[in-house]
């Protein structure tokens, strides 16, 4: 019988062993190239994920490409006139007749800002504030409310009756304004007179002006609506 030799004997073996590191390699080559491919993707994930984190949603961007840093708040945006402001006789929440930094106040007609401020510290021992919904107006200001009125009424005829023109409005004289609320308006009609302030409009009750006959004679009749009012025809 004849003997293999030893040399012979382990050659398979080596195949074998040289097989196995050869597939063990071609594995890692291959893990390695999946870790590589993956760890790029996964990197915007992981950093989009929470966009809060590099500025308070609060906060104003300070990017020249952010809207509100490339025009100014007070910039007109597509020809449009700026809304109107405190100083076209807006009047914010919570003004009163004592108001003198509101330009809807202290541009009233000093006699009708007088006889209000005489008839708001009655009315306070009573337990009443007056508050101003509108004085004093600028022209800009009584056409848009017009334009506004006409759009909101449906026609110019109807809207009459409740805003005037630029050029007949007492508000825009200083001559007229708006008082709030209920409580103070219910006042009014009672006390008014006695300080020569007067409904002049029927359907509205908070509109007064200045009457100072009103003081001996009672506040005139009042007209049913502006279109009522011969100056309202100038």
């Amino acid at each position: 019988m004849t003997r293999t030799p030893a040399s012979a004997r382990t050659t398979p073996r080596r195949v074998r062993w040289l097989i196995v590191v050869g597939l063990i390699v071609v594995i890692a080559v291959i893990t390695a190239a999946v870790f590589a491919y993956q760890a790029p993707k996964s990197s915007p994930r992981s950093s989009s994920s929470k966009p809060s984190l590099s500025r308070s949603p609060s906060a104003p961007s300070s990017s020249p490409s952010s809207p509100s840093a490339a025009a100014p708040s007070n910039t007109p945006r597509s020809g449009h006139r700026d809304a109107p402001s405190v100083a076209d006789g807006v009047v914010p929440d919570g003004v009163t007749v004592f108001d003198d930094s509101i330009p809807a106040v202290a541009n009233l007609d000093p006699e009708l800002l007088k006889a209000l401020r005489q008839a708001a510290t009655a009315a306070a021992d009573d337990g009443v504030d007056f508050h101003v919904n509108s004085g004093w107006r600028a022209p800009e200001y009584q056409n848009q409310l017009l334009r506004d009125a006409v759009s909101k009424c449906g026609s110019e005829r109807e809207a009459a009756r409740w805003v005037a023109t630029a050029t007949t409005s007492p508000h825009v004289s200083g001559e007229a304004v708006d008082i709030g609320d209920s409580n103070a308006t219910a006042w009014l009609s009672w006390h008014g007179a006695e300080y020569g302030l007067c409904q002049i409009y029927r359907n509205e009750p908070w509109h007064y002006e200045l009457r100072t006959d009103a003081i001996d004679r009672g506040c005139p009749r009042m007209y049913a609506d502006p279109t009522q009012d011969p100056r309202m025809q100038q």
